[in-house]
């Protein structure tokens, strides 16, 4: 597994936004390591249909086979991710109507999953612990910032973020299990002129 994989090539765009494809991605990221059987029943689908769409990502080098000591008893097919992080940049895809379209299609997909995560959680909210509902959070800032300026502000967001992750890692390798739930953070800067 790669830490970090930038889609430049539209057929990989296109083929990651399947609104099935990007379900099943957002839940093997979660899991780690799954089979089309308990993917299927994660999302309430078909394992055929399940089956036949992790092998188009894996196509595209979004998922790969989980190594062997991942696999369990060996009968089923294990995946996980190929990377830690996607990402997609506007740029890449410029060249055509048809490319641009395809990016702007994928992006809202995954911030409208997004905003449904985050809407789940505003609902079930009460459902958690006193610490867990003071530990999250729903912060806004706005800086007048240059586009170099911003590409820094990015760059050290992520290099903290990656830095916990790898805490996160090393204290469950330790066995330190207790208390950790998966968080999802989002990130979005972006530049507007108005409301």
């Amino acid at each position: 597994m790669t830490e970090s994989r930038r889609v430049t090539d539209v057929a990989t765009l296109k083929a990651f936004g399947h609104p099935l494809r990007l379900k099943l991605y957002g839940t093997l990221k979660v899991a780690g390591t799954a089979t089309a059987s308990q993917l299927a029943d994660q999302v309430d689908e078909a394992v055929s249909l399940v089956s036949y769409h992790l092998r188009k990502l894996a196509e595209h080098g979004l998922i790969e086979e989980a190594p062997q000591a991942q696999r369990g008893d060996g009968r089923e097919r294990w995946w996980q991710p190929a990377q830690d992080r996607l990402s997609f940049r506007y740029e890449d895809f410029d060249d055509a109507p048809e490319e641009v379209a395809a990016y702007k299609a994928v992006v809202r997909t995954l911030h409208e999953r997004h905003g449904a995560l985050f809407h789940a959680w505003v609902d079930q909210s009460a459902a958690w612990s006193p610490e867990w509902r003071s530990a999250a959070d729903n912060s806004d800032f706005l800086a007048r910032l240059t586009p170099g300026e911003l590409t820094s502000l990015q760059e050290e967001l992520h290099a903290l973020i990656r830095s916990y992750e790898e805490r996160a890692k090393a204290a469950e390798a330790a066995g330190d299990t207790e208390g950790r739930e998966n968080v999802a953070v989002y990130l979005q800067a972006f530049p507007f002129r108005e409301l």
